[in-house]
Formats: structure tokens, C-alpha cells, sequence
């Protein structure tokens, strides 16, 4: 009834005990999309510490004195991947305060605390800003900001790093307008700048978009450059480097890995479960090369853990070689300890009523990972049921030929995606309807055949 087309896989278990309650097609693996961050959080909780922190460090390469530093400046990134602008800034003002007047020898940005990857997903379009460079010095999820206005009759182009408080422009990101109708961008490696083009014919008379940042030592180092300036302490342009020995000068340290996950699961950044899964790796075994080697580790501590067969290409779910099953998906949220970890990390999911808006009051309490691609929509977690009952579900609908079909046209938003996940989101909701009133003992009969009626009247315990 539902319409919604390819393949639709359902697992839903009893949290509490682990045991199956109703499947449908549960054993097909399928891309899960989003829905892999949460499985990311729970790696790397088991494996850093819900306290865990991640550190960005400015060392001096020698002693500061009177207020002059004879040697080189670092930046060094510790892999926060929520380093942003406005942390930036506090540092240069952190820096000022140390007595720090005169840098005489070079500014260095070092950013080997995690293996650089160019983009997390190569086969996705070039200007898409949930997909972006990963690496140990990390700003702004590795996205600039680019801003075109038409100017009398010639386009007025920005490129920026901004926050609610500052604004400041970046060249080492750079856009020139081409006349052209198609491709709308192109992306050129520049050597030290990420070297972008757009088509004219796509611009109207203004707008304003996120771009992925492939250099994001140099993009951080740059920020902080015009910061420091503005403190008064004129920095050379960044370079990379590595860091063998120096003095600590200013650290800022990210909020705990708890409530980075938290936001995480919410705002479903990609970055964010990329440079948390490989430091998570990285802290099991040094040798971690890059994203594939550190998501295979994931995939085999899973499996060792909780006897799934799932296949990560990535920690975020943005790739297409990843697959999980909904039966797998229900089997670790169901495991002993699971639930009381993850749970409170996961975003309130609510029953909405015809008009989409939420039903009042909620028939069920439901947290969740959504996950969306082109022609795939995901959504797993828990469900406390009227009767108090936990449940662990997944539900996984995607349709791989028309996701084949709209890759190949290079669409970033292909006909047909948008009513796909519609439908696809209905069919969640009615599940969830379903299973939500059901009071006391679950059984397969009870769920497969609650009515309109009692989805419609909410149990009065609730």
C-alpha cells in the first residue's frame, strides 16, 4: 500500500530479551545509509570513552622570549572534527595572552593525527558539501562557505569561513564564474588552494551554497593566520608540517565524545563519524592506513561482538559499497548493555498525524537514526511501546536500480528522490503506529494486525 518501490527489509526484536518478534525480508542486505553512524557511535564509545576529548595544540618550536619566538609556529591538529571558526579565534586571542608578539621563523599546520582522505565517497559530485576532505586538522566539517551576487552586470564572488560572530575570507578556496551552462562546477586540485569553477547559467541573480574543502590543514591554517593578525602577530603564509618535538603554547579541547555523538546522530555529519571512527581505529592499532582499512576494523569488531555480517565501506554510511541487514541492525541494538548506551544519544523520532504534525499526546517514545540517499531512507533504534514494552527495530527501504540510474545521470537531486522518500517516510510512520499502542506481552498477530483505531486512540497510561 505503500508504493514504495525496489526493496523493503523490516526487523523488529524485543530489546530486552533478544528475540525476533515480526520480519519481513530481514536477512537482505541493504545499504544503510546514515543509519551506519550509529553503529559508528557505539564503536567508538566502546573504544574511547564516552569522556574522551579530542585536543588541537599551538606549539612553538622553541622558548618564547620577550615576546619573541626565534623558530617556527604549528598548528596541530589532534582530529577534533568539531574545530570550528569561532574556536579559532579564541586561540589567537589565548595566544596574545601568552606574550607572544613576533613569530621569526615559519607557521606549520600539522594535521597527521589521522589519515588524510581527499573525499569520503569519490563516486559522489565534486561540489557536494557533506562530502569533504578528512584529516587530523579539521575546520568547519571541512566546508567554505561560497556567496554570488550580480553587481552591475558582473557576479560579485565570496569565499569565507564564517560563524555567527566572524566572517573571515579564505584564497586558499578559490571560484571563478565561466560562461557555461553545464557541468554547474568543476573542481581543479591547485597545489596549495582548491581551484573551483561554476557555470554562469546556474547562478540567477544571487545565492549562496557550502563547498567541501580538500585542503583542510591549509583552510584551518589560513583562519587562523587572520586571526592572529588580528591579535597583533603577523604569520607567514601555512605550510605543512610534521611535528617531532615542541613547546605547548595554547590547546583547546572539544566537548566530550558523548555529547559529539549526540550532535552527530542529530545533524547526521558525515566528518564528524569519519574522524571519530578512525581514531577509534587508530587507538586499537596504529597501522590504520585510511577509511577503508579503519571501516573493515568496525566491520570485524561487530562481527566478533554481536555476530553481524555487516559491510562498512566508510563510518558515516555515504558510500554505496556498505550493506547490514535490518535482522543484524535489531540483533546489536539488542544486545545486553546496548540500549542504555546508545539510546540517549538517538534523536526523538515523533508519530506525526495526516497533516505532519505531531500526534499529542505521543502514543510511543521512539529514538532513532534516520538515514537518507537518493532512492534509499532508513530509519533504526527503539521503541517503548503503550505497555512499556522496549523494542529494537530497522526499517530499510531503498530502490538500488533507480539509485544505479540516477548516479549515472549525475543528478544531485534526481526525479522521482523526493517522492521515493516520502512514501518510504509514511511507511515508517505507519509501522511505528502500529507497534507503538500495543500493550503487555508483543506477538507477531498483535503487531501485523493492530487497527486505525487504536493508532488513532493513544493509551490513556501515556
Amino acid at each position: 500500500a505503500s508504493e514504495v518501490s525496489g526493496d523493503v527489509s523490516i526487523a523488529l526484536w524485543d530489546a530486552e530479551t533478544g528475540t525476533p518478534i515480526l520480519e519481513r525480508n530481514a536477512d537482505r542486505p541493504l545499504p544503510p545509509a546514515s543509519v551506519m553512524k550509529a553503529l559508528t557511535a557505539l564503536y567508538a564509545l566502546d573504544t574511547l570513552g564516552a569522556d574522551h576529548r579530542f585536543t588541537t595544540t599551538i606549539y612553538a618550536t622553541a622558548p618564547v622570549v620577550d615576546g619573541v619566538l626565534d623558530g617556527d609556529l604549528i598548528l596541530a591538529g589532534g582530529g577534533d572534527p568539531t574545530l570550528v571558526t569561532d574556536d579559532l579565534a579564541e586561540m589567537a586571542q589565548a595566544l596574545k595572552d601568552t606574550g607572544l608578539r613576533e613569530v621569526r621563523g615559519r607557521f606549520g599546520v600539522w594535521a597527521g593525527a589521522l589519515p588524510y582522505a581527499e573525499e569520503i565517497d569519490p563516486p559522489q559530485l565534486d561540489h557536494l558539501g557533506y562530502n569533504p576532505a578528512v584529516s587530523g586538522l579539521n575546520l568547519n566539517f571541512n566546508r567554505v562557505h561560497f556567496e554570488w551576487a550580480r553587481v552591475s552586470g558582473d557576479w560579485r564572488v565570496t569565499m569565507d569561513a564564517r560563524s555567527d560572530i566572524h566572517r573571515p575570507a579564505v584564497s586558499m578556496a578559490r571560484m571563478r564564474v565561466a560562461e557555461r551552462s553545464l557541468p554547474i562546477y568543476t573542481y581543479a586540485d591547485g597545489g596549495t588552494y582548491d581551484d573551483w569553477s561554476v557555470a554562469s547559467g546556474a547562478l540567477g541573480d544571487g545565492g549562496a551554497r557550502w563547498l567541501p574543502v580538500r585542503k583542510p590543514a591549509l583552510y584551518a591554517g589560513e583562519v587562523f593566520q587572520t586571526f592572529a593578525r588580528s591579535q597583533g602577530i603577523v604569520l607567514p603564509a601555512p605550510v605543512r608540517m610534521e611535528v617531532s618535538d615542541g613547546i605547548g603554547l595554547v590547546e583547546h579541547s572539544s566537548a566530550p565524545l558523548s555529547e559529539i555523538l549526540t550532535d552527530m546522530l542529530l545533524y547526521s555529519t558525515n566528518l564528524t563519524a569519519e574522524a571519530v571512527g578512525l581514531a577509534a581505529s587508530l587507538s586499537r592499532s596504529p597501522e590504520v592506513a585510511g577509511l577503508d582499512a579503519s571501516a573493515a576494523m568496525m566491520s570485524d569488531w561487530l562481527a566478533a561482538e554481536f555476530g553481524t555480517t555487516l559491510r562498512a565501506a566508510d563510518h558515516s554510511g555515504l558510500g554505496d559499497d556498505s550493506d547490514v541487514s535490518a535482522a543484524d541492525l535489531a540483533r546489536v541494538w539488542s544486545a545486553p548493555g546496548v540500549r542504555a548506551r546508545l539510546a540517549p544519544l538517538m534523536k526523538e523520532i515523533a508519530i506525526l498525524d495526516s497533516e505532519g504534525r505531531p500526534v499529542s499526546p505521543q502514543p510511543s517514545a521512539i529514538r532513532a537514526k534516520t538515514g537518507t540517499l537518493n532512492f534509499v531512507t532508513t530509519l533504526s533504534g527503539y521503541q517503548t511501546t503503550a505497555g512499556g514494552r522496549h523494542l529494537a527495530f530497522a526499517i530499510l527501504a531503498t530502490d538500488l536500480e533507480r539509485r544505479a540510474a540516477a548516479k549515472a545521470a549525475g543528478d544531485e537531486i534526481p526525479a522521482g528522490s523526493i517522492t521515493y522518500n516520502g512514501r518510504a517516510k509514511r511507511l515508517q510512520q505507519a509501522l511505528l503506529s502500529r507497534w507503538g499502542v500495543v500493550s503487555g506481552p508483543v506477538t507477531e498477530a498483535e503487531l501485523a494486525g493492530a487497527t486505525d483505531a487504536e493508532v488513532e486512540t493513544p493509551q490513556p497510561d501515556l
